[in-house]
């Protein structure tokens, strides 16, 4: 049952990595906005609730002395799998951090000419002004907590080394390296083969115009040869 639950969550883990890092690389680009600051905030925070509940559960399994051999080795591949995943998010959260930081979205604009026109215009500017201090406010926030959350994961990281000493080159996987490729490409490939055999190697009309083409040729050949001779 612990198995399947963690199995569950470190799914919900890669897809949310994987989502974070397609975020990421949008950062500075023409896609990037406050929504998209937003979404990779809630993303990369949902992705490290998960990672603290893996956590928990693999290092509760993994220290367990009773664990069946078969068990630990299962639990050892979602470890690893787990690590891998920490790793590429802490890569994808500093990298968020550094764009961000290149690429603000609200920096900072003064009026160059202070008219001292009040009014109805004057007050949509105030608005607008406050609106536009609400978002570069939100974004200097979410700025140093991105760093403070970077340095939580690779703390993470480090205790869970600590805690659980599995090395990642000890670990054996089930399957050989592409093997979900290779069944998918399988089962592509399989109306083909069937097609293949049911034609066979050589098919007697394409023979049988190969040689019809082949003796127009050496006919033609020939001739050729004959008239040059004659000449």
């Amino acid at each position: 049952m612990a198995r399947e639950e963690c199995k569950a969550l470190l799914e919900a883990l890669n897809k949310a990595t994987a989502c974070y890092h397609h975020l990421v690389l949008t950062v500075g680009g023409s896609a990037d906005s406050q929504n998209l600051r937003e979404e990779l905030q809630n993303t990369r925070q949902k992705a490290q609730e998960l990672a603290v509940a893996i956590r928990a559960r693999l290092t509760a399994a993994l220290r367990d002395r009773g664990l069946g051999a078969e068990e630990r080795s299962e639990f050892e591949r979602l470890w690893v799998a787990f690590s891998g995943c920490l790793d590429l998010l802490e890569v994808d959260m500093r990298r968020a951090l550094a764009l961000g930081t290149a690429f603000p979205l609200h920096a900072p604009r003064l009026p160059l000419v202070r008219t001292g026109v009040a009014g109805t215009a004057a007050r949509a500017l105030s608005t607008r002004s406050l609106r536009h201090k609400a978002d570069r406010d939100f974004e200097v926030a979410d700025l140093r907590d991105l760093e403070r959350e970077i340095l939580q994961v690779g703390e993470m990281i480090h205790d869970m080394e600590m805690k659980v000493n599995v090395p990642r080159w000890t670990v054996q996987a089930r399957e050989a390296a592409g093997a979900e490729l290779l069944a998918s490409t399988g089962a592509s490939s399989a109306g083909g083969v069937s097609v293949e055999e049911h034609t066979g190697p050589c098919d007697p009309s394409k023979a049988l115009a190969a040689t019809v083409f082949s003796a127009v040729l050496l006919a033609a050949v020939a001739l050729v040869v004959c008239v040059a001779k004659l000449s």
